[in-house]
């Protein structure tokens, strides 16, 4: 096998493991639960606390994480963050009902930065060993493993919820992760020269060179992808966050099986990652951008009358869907703007956006359903503003090359 798809499966094994993240709607949904009932009895504001403080660390961390595997390589980085992430889990598995520190640090903070460690690795040293032409494909590949880890974590953590309760289930979960993806994580590593690509015109060489963050900083074209990025990963991650919970809600408590629509939308969501990486090679990234964008919004807008199974099937395709397309074509469009020598760090500051949409998302969407009952407010919030990324999107060019002569 060319070492450039060992890199590529790799990473996505290591994605696969991490999208514990998306198992959240699961355990949050049992802490909201009564204690006779096996959960801790605590508030969706409160549920939603450690998923939210994750999100925060996983995306904080993807800049310092950038970084370090620019510097020191993937293999390193990766593999700390593999052993953060288990550690995280098991340190979660000593919360109590009147104790949310265990989870709020073990959860929250250790696992959210093994997460972006882990991440901040996968994609940026697969993409490195393929040409440009391939960058939307071989970031589709990589970043789908997260969105579908929720397929089997999704449906592990509610079997071992219901045997074991919460705090075993975090244990048991910590220790398997921690070991499968260490293994994983030593296949992970850039190619050892990187390749360099030459531009013809006329009887001129020209080489493109890469953008420092500094530079990239300095382009217009970064601050609207940002914006747009914060609005598609805000709407996503609401949903992903709760979507156990909303299931229960807006069904009147009559479907009981919150957990398998995380794992349909873990599906579309890695669908999403793959079909529209390789569409945006073909048909461009701000286009795809903005027919994920547009189809969210209808969406986001539909979302508050699903209350039977055929409904929720179809939101939970079309939100994972479009979700995970952001995930594939925003960073094989940094690539594109500001080359992939720095791609690490470049990226990771690209990848606070999803930060900022995470934290906000799933505690809109807490807030409103902690005072109204509905979460349909925070439908419509996010669909306001997934309107406005689209528009921002026709405004959105690429920005000068440097090159060299």
């Amino acid at each position: 096998m060319n070492r450039g798809w060992l890199v590529t499966f790799s990473g996505t094994g290591l994605n696969l493991a991490l999208g514990v993240l998306y198992s959240w709607s699961v355990f949050g949904k049992q802490l909201t639960d009564a204690l006779d009932k096996g959960g801790f009895g605590w508030t969706k504001t409160q549920a939603a606390l450690p998923y939210t403080i994750a999100i925060a660390f996983f995306a904080g961390m993807m800049v310092p994480a950038g970084r370090l595997q620019d510097k020191f390589g993937p293999r390193i980085v990766a593999t700390i963050g593999a052993i953060l992430t288990g550690l995280g889990l098991i340190v979660a598995g000593f919360a109590a009902p009147g104790n949310m520190a265990p989870i709020i640090i073990g959860f929250g903070v250790l696992a959210g930065t093994g997460i972006g460690l882990g991440y901040a690795s996968a994609t940026p040293a697969a993409v490195k060993w393929f040409p440009p032409a391939k960058k939307g494909l071989i970031t589709g590949i990589v970043v789908s493993g997260f969105g579908l880890a929720s397929v089997y974590i999704a449906p592990l953590s509610k079997y071992l919820l219901g045997r074991y309760g919460v705090n075993s289930s975090f244990i048991i979960l910590g220790v398997a992760f921690a070991i499968a993806t260490v293994i994983i994580c030593q296949f992970i590593r850039n190619p050892e020269t990187a390749a360099v690509s030459v531009v013809s015109q006329g009887q001129t060489s020209r080489v493109k060179v890469d953008y420092t963050w500094r530079e990239m900083m300095k382009t217009r074209t970064f601050y609207l992808l940002w914006i747009e990025y914060v609005c598609g990963a805000m709407a996503g991650l609401m949903i992903i966050g709760h979507l156990a919970r909303i299931v229960a809600v807006q069904s009147d408590n009559v479907i009981q099986t919150g957990f398998l629509f995380v794992a349909l939308l873990a599906i579309f969501n890695a669908g999403g990652r793959l079909i529209a990486g390789v569409m945006s090679d073909y048909i461009g990234r701000m286009k795809t951008i903005l027919l994920v964008f547009i189809t969210q919004a209808i969406v986001m807008f539909l979302f508050s009358g699903c209350c039977t199974i055929t409904a929720f099937v179809i939101a939970s395709a079309f939100v994972g869907f479009s979700y995970g397309a952001c995930l594939s074509v925003f960073p094989a469009t940094t690539a594109d703007h500001w080359g992939t020598k720095n791609l690490g760090l470049n990226y990771g500051i690209m990848f606070t956006a999803w930060g900022v949409g995470g934290v906000f998302g799933p505690i809109l969407a807490g807030k409103v359903a902690d005072a109204t009952g509905s979460y349909a407010t925070a439908y419509m919030i996010s669909a306001a503003l997934l309107i406005f990324a689209a528009i921002l999107t026709f405004f959105t060019k690429a920005p000068e090359k440097k090159t060299l002569e």
